[in-house]
């Protein structure tokens, strides 16, 4: 019988690969390699062709997307990501990657017999390649884990979207697990109360608290994304975690894209009102990011700060996502240990 070209060739299983092992898979958004603007102009072809992204007719914007945003915008962008590059590169992909090896060791620790990799939505290592690679290490059940607290059909359905263009090529699939959400785990919650708390101890407190999560258009939440409503929850838990007062804190929204209206209040604004109104000193936490990136060490700790303080205000202090913090580690532990249930992952004694 003819074989289909639908499927990939598949090597065949290496001495000890019998599927019987267990993977887990974190997940980002993604990042460029370098920050140079042939880099970020492969990175922003492939983000910004992602129907789920930018919901735009492709008739209507794949000539904008060539004609207008990959020759202008990578050059801007790309300074945007030299002014936070490191010496090891990329901040997202080096938290990410020190996240997934952490995790590897917390669920070792607790008895638990699994590979943990990590993947980026858009750049590398891809979903595709990672999920191959965890395969090839013998796993035939995976969950896959969406590093996005909050869900959204513009990141969290896009990694579905991912896993499942891969399963398309795959003749032997896994089978297969997802985290989807955890804007409301309690752990995650600890964790973020855990961060912020710590910081206030050695620094004080500010004169107000803002609460800024990535935006999406307005036009998705009418369409049913949940986004808004669970990005509003985690605020509503760990201003309670905190013990803030609704006077205390604002939930704004950043990173709008485009002429459409978004999720609001927008966050640089928030921030410019408040330093016309006298606020002295403002902190500003991204509970919808596990990992610094582009869009917390830029767009908030720099260009944030320089909207604040132009404004009238005192003190500008951004607090650092939870990156590799013992207890975010802990909760990422315990999360995908719930999500592990019933497959036998224990070692022998354990």
């Amino acid at each position: 019988m003819p074989s289909s070209s639908r499927f990939r060739t598949e090597p065949p299983a290496l001495p000890g690969t019998t599927g019987s092992g267990t993977g887990v898979l974190l997940c980002n958004l993604g990042t460029p390699e370098q920050p140079t603007v042939a880099a970020v102009r492969r990175y922003l072809r492939e983000f910004l062709s992602d129907p789920r992204v930018v919901e735009i007719p492709r008739a209507a914007w794949l000539p904008l997307l060539y004609g207008v945003v990959l020759p202008l915008r990578p050059a801007k962008s790309a300074a945007k990501y030299a002014s936070i590059w490191t010496n090891e590169g990329s901040p997202l992909k080096l938290w990410t990657e020190r996240q997934a090896r952490l995790l590897q060791g917390w669920l070792g620790e607790a008895g638990h017999r699994v590979k943990v990799r990590y993947a980026m939505r858009y750049g590398r290592p891809s979903i595709g390649a990672q999920l191959d690679a965890l395969k090839a290490e013998g796993a035939g059940r995976i969950v896959v884990l969406c590093a996005y607290p909050q869900y959204s059909g513009t990141t969290t359905a896009s990694v579905l979207d991912a896993v499942g263009d891969w399963a398309a090529g795959a003749r032997l699939v896994p089978e297969l697990r997802f985290v989807t959400r955890f804007g409301d785990d309690s752990g995650y919650i600890d964790a973020l109360a855990a961060r912020i708390n710590g910081y206030w101890r050695e620094h004080g407190k500010p004169t107000h608290f803002v609460m800024s999560f990535h935006g999406v258009p307005e036009r998705a939440v009418r369409l049913g994304d949940p986004y808004e409503a669970e990005c509003r929850q985690t605020a509503k838990l760990l201003a309670g975690r905190l013990g803030l007062a609704p006077a205390a804190y604002t939930v704004s929204f950043q990173s709008r894209f485009g002429r459409a209206r978004w999720l609001e209040p927008y966050t640089e604004p928030t921030l410019r009102a408040l330093g016309r109104k006298g606020v002295e000193r403002v902190d500003v936490a991204c509970p919808g990011f596990v990992a610094d990136c582009l869009e917390t060490l830029e767009e908030i700790a720099q260009e944030g700060r320089h909207a604040f303080l132009g404004s009238g205000g005192k003190a500008f202090h951004y607090i650092p996502c939870l990156n590799a913090e013992p207890a975010w580690i802990r909760a990422l532990g315990e999360l995908t240990t719930r999500h592990l249930a019933g497959w036998p992952t224990r070692a022998s004694g354990n």
